[in-house]
């Protein structure tokens, strides 16, 4: 989109920062696995993918060392972005990590909350794509927004597919996760809603821009209906895990799909 609408584009500064993206989700990671099992909250039931530290792999110690170790190269990595930024990817980058340690760290940590779609919402779609088109162009055209808002619902939903998977085991480990707080139903609602709007969002910014290509998204469309259906008659276990992997994806789809719209809207 910054070379698209703005014609700015650094691959270097790129690649920075996709470096520095992909630590902050390490640390996510790291942090949620050595979390759950200094909770105690592995119960032995849970239906998603093992964690490391539960299956006696790596110890506590070594996993936080590695998340110390991913923090520091993550804001070494992107110091250059943060000269080039200036005070908006300062914050960007404090606040990454402070979200990065906080979703299974601290006394209240947010996995253990019904904040975490939003978390990943503001994170994965807001900051990583306007943040990104920011540190490229140096301002932010309004219609990234709308792109970004797409992405990060589509990330949301990659996480209430996840919380609904585990939805009894959260609530008998004291887990407040949005599935868990809202009704089977009404979660089920909840994923048709992050699932269906981004594609009115690419045509929104199709129409913003007047570039037809941006519809490209759209071909994907059916593949959403799919996974909608399926998650509402899946059985627990494997096949809800299948379905994670599927709504990633479509996230992974939907992206390229409109990067790619969005170069061929300035080539055409």
């Amino acid at each position: 989109m910054a070379w698209s609408l703005a014609h700015a584009f650094s691959a270097w500064i790129g690649l920075v920062a996709l470096a520095a993206a992909v630590l902050m989700q390490v640390v996510t990671n790291l942090q949620n696995d050595v979390g759950y099992t200094a909770r105690g909250a592995e119960s032995g039931k849970r239906v998603g993918l093992p964690r490391a530290t539960a299956q006696g792999w790596l110890t506590l110690a070594e996993v936080r060392r590695m998340i110390v170790v991913a923090i520091v190269a993550a804001q070494i990595i992107a110091l250059p972005l943060m000269l080039r930024g200036g005070w908006p990817i300062v914050l960007t980058s404090i606040s990454s990590t402070v979200a990065a340690w906080a979703y299974m760290g601290g006394r209240h940590p947010i996995a253990y909350t019904p904040y975490g779609e939003l978390t990943v919402f503001v994170f994965f779609g807001l900051v990583a794509v306007v943040g990104a088109y920011y540190v490229q162009a140096g301002s932010i055209a309004p219609v990234v927004w709308l792109a970004a808002a797409a992405i990060g619902m589509h990330a949301s939903a990659v996480l209430l597919v996840n919380n609904f998977r585990d939805r009894e085991h959260d609530g008998a480990t004291g887990r407040r996760t949005l599935a868990v707080v809202l009704s089977r139903d009404a979660a089920l609602r909840l994923y048709v809603v992050l699932l269906t709007c981004p594609f009115a969002l690419a045509a929104a910014i199709a129409w913003w821009i007047s570039g037809p290509w941006l519809l490209l998204p759209l071909v994907t469309l059916a593949r959403a209906f799919r996974l909608i259906r399926d998650l509402a008659a899946a059985s627990t276990g494997d096949a809800q895990n299948i379905l994670l992997f599927r709504t990633v994806m479509l996230e992974v789809a939907f992206g390229l799909l409109l990067s790619a719209g969005v170069l061929l809207h300035r080539g055409f």
